[in-house]
């Protein structure tokens, strides 16, 4: 939790977003008054293989205002490295019976808020359709496979275009038009 009242009130009872191209910081109120301050950084994974890893991360947001600086400085936490991994868009495999995957093993993309609801739907619609054909499993799972790899490469590339919002070269105006389209 950032340990200076300026650096929380930036966040406030909710979440906050500062982007700019290639990088940004989203941090968001929990339970107790805890804070989770999210670093985003286009970087090779080895970048973050460093015991100074937390003034590296302060120093690629030199320039920016204090209270944004002090949600990275100001922590009783050390960073934790969390790299970004993707399947392709368009994955899929050939059927094999009796086995399938679903959720981010299935169809594993760049966070865009829908990875928990479509390992959930995933499961839903895998168990109804078990449900309904339980005499015929590999054609229910090679049906239920069609649908999902669809489903799931549409998400992936919604995924991609959330992404690019916050870290395009024009960041953050594609944000600030995201979050006032709705008004």
């Amino acid at each position: 939790m950032p340990a200076t009242p300026a650096a929380a009130a930036l966040v406030g009872s909710g979440a906050m977003y500062a982007v700019a191209p290639g990088r940004g910081m989203i941090a968001h109120r929990e339970a107790g008054g805890v804070l989770h301050v999210y670093v985003a950084l286009q970087r090779p994974v080895d970048w973050f293989d460093t015991e100074r890893l937390s003034a590296r991360v302060a120093a690629e947001f030199d320039g920016w205002a204090t209270p944004l600086r002090a949600l990275i400085t100001d922590t009783d936490t050390a960073p934790i490295t969390r790299p970004i991994y993707a399947l392709p868009d368009d994955h899929h495999w050939p059927p094999s019976p009796g086995v399938t995957l679903l959720g981010d093993a299935a169809h594993l993309t760049v966070p865009g808020g829908e990875g928990a609801n479509s390992a959930m739907y995933d499961a839903a619609v895998l168990g109804m359709a078990l449900a309904e054909h339980p005499s015929d499993v590999a054609a229910t799972v090679e049906t239920y496979e069609a649908e999902m790899f669809a489903r799931s490469e549409e998400s992936a590339r919604e995924s991609w275009a959330t992404l690019d919002i916050f870290f395009d070269a024009e960041a953050p105006r594609g944000l600030v038009e995201f979050f006032t389209s709705a008004a």
